[in-house]
This record gives structure tokens, sequence and C-alpha cells, in this order.
């Protein structure tokens, strides 16, 4: 048995443990309560007209456009080859052992609930989170968003919610284009290779049919909630830059944050199906 002057010793390593592992968890768990808290703010002041005054307007067209001209054409390359290497694929196998009928329940499983979402969110996030977390760094690190603050201006409004509304909309238009581009070139593969025996109709109509009226909402959410905390992610990593005065880890926090954001909104709102 311990004495009673190894009682306080012990005591204190206890509790010295217990504060590590306290303060690590907290560290970590602090950066998903901000985005969460976040989140809750933007979808607060989304619908407020008082808002959308003509800067944030004007902020907002100019990260839709670089969002979506910018993830286009890589979507586009991403989509098409995920359109030969599944589609294509399943159509041809599927046919092999005759159960195309199965063709649309695979396809809608698979692509429209589980890659499209996430690959496109990669783009998002490669493409434009990583500018997002740099610019914002920048103005951060310049003290530029000390200056918005004393000029009356909200950061909030003005930096966050254009970026969350724009990268939730790109998402969507993405992701659109992605499901859309990677069916037509995975058909097309089939069937100039000739191992496709249904048209284009009933090969759509598969697909639609295989869609749950679930589907229909979970998607659009699922690539809205990512576009969104891909934007948040990467600005709130962006303004954690000047308090640790260095810019050199900032483009890798803000992937592997955005990957757990991705992965983890996914797989949640997948299991709501």
């Amino acid at each position: 048995m311990l004495s009673a002057a190894h009682l306080p010793l012990e005591a204190s390593r206890v509790r010295s443990m217990l504060a590590v592992v306290g303060g690590a968890t907290r560290n970590r768990a602090g950066f998903a309560l901000r985005v969460l808290a976040v989140s809750f703010g933007v979808l607060c002041e989304l619908p407020q007209r008082l808002s959308w005054r003509r800067t944030a307007r004007t902020e907002f067209t100019r990260i839709l456009r670089q969002a979506v001209g910018g993830g286009l054409i890589t979507t586009v390359v991403a989509a098409g080859l995920i359109g030969i290497a599944m589609v294509y694929q399943a159509l041809f196998w599927l046919g092999e052992a005759g159960e195309e009928r199965l063709i649309g329940s695979i396809l809608v499983t698979v692509l429209v609930r589980e890659v499209a979402p996430v690959l496109v969110g990669m783009i998002l996030l490669g493409r434009s989170g990583a500018a997002a977390a740099a610019e914002i760094g920048t103005l951060q690190f310049d003290r530029q968003v000390e200056r918005l603050t004393v000029q009356g201006i909200d950061p909030f409004l003005m930096l966050v919610l254009p970026r969350a509304t724009a990268f939730a909309l790109a998402s969507y238009t993405l992701g659109i284009v992605f499901v859309l581009t990677a069916l037509a070139v995975g058909f097309s593969a089939g069937n100039l290779a000739g191992g496709v025996l249904m048209s284009f109709w009933q090969f759509s109509s598969t697909v639609l049919e295989a869609m749950r009226p679930a589907d229909f909402v979970v998607f659009p959410g699922k690539m809205l909630a990512i576009g969104m905390l891909v934007a948040l992610t990467a600005v709130l990593t962006g303004f954690d830059a000047a308090r640790g005065g260095e810019t050199a880890s900032l483009l890798a926090r803000t992937f592997a944050r955005g990957l757990v954001a991705i992965m983890l909104t996914s797989v949640v709102l997948s299991m709501a199906i």
C-alpha cells in the first residue's frame, strides 16, 4: 500500500496526465466547435437581407466565379476518368452477366451517393479552399481584418458569409456536372466499345428509377454541406495564421482539416439514407 506521503505525489501525476490528455482533446475539438458555431451563424445570416449589402454581393459573385470556373475543368476530367473506370465497367460486366437491371442501383449507390460528393469536395478544397485560406491568412497576417473592423465593416459578413455561400453553390453545381459527365462518358465509352446493349434513354431511365426519394434530398444536401464546410475550414484556418505567426503549414492544415470535414459529412449524411 502507498504511504500517506506518496498519495499527493500520485494524485499530482494523475492530474498532470489528465491535463495533457484534456488539453490535447480540447485543442482538437476546439476547431470543430468553431466550425459548427460559424456554420450556425451562416445559416442564421443567410436569409437576412441586410447581410447582403453591395460589398458582400460583389465578394460572393467573385468567389463563386472563381470556385466554379477554377474547378470546372478538373471536375470534367475527373468525371470522365470515373465514367470510364466505373460506369463503363459496370455496363460491360453486368451486361456480360445478364444483370443489366442492377446497373442503376449500383451507380446510384456508389457514384451518386459516395464518389461524386467526396471527389468534388476534394477538387473544391484543392482548387479553391487552399486559395481562400491563403487569402484570408494574408489579410490576417497584414492586419487587414482589424482595419475592416475599425472601418465599421463586419469581417463575418464580408469574408465568411460570401465564401460559405459561394462554395456551397459551387459544390452543388460541380456535383451535378460530375455525375452527368461520368454517366455520359461511361455510356459513350461502352457504346463505342460495343459492350452496351441498351439505348441512352433506357440507361438514363434505369439510373433515375434506382434513385429513391431520399437521394433527391440527401445528394443536394451533401453537396451544399460539403461546400460550406470546405469554405469554413479554409477561412478559419486562414484566421489562425496570424495567431501562429507562420504561414508555412497553412495549406497543409487546410487540406487535412477540409478532408476530415468532407469525409465526416459524407459518412453522416449517407447514414441518413
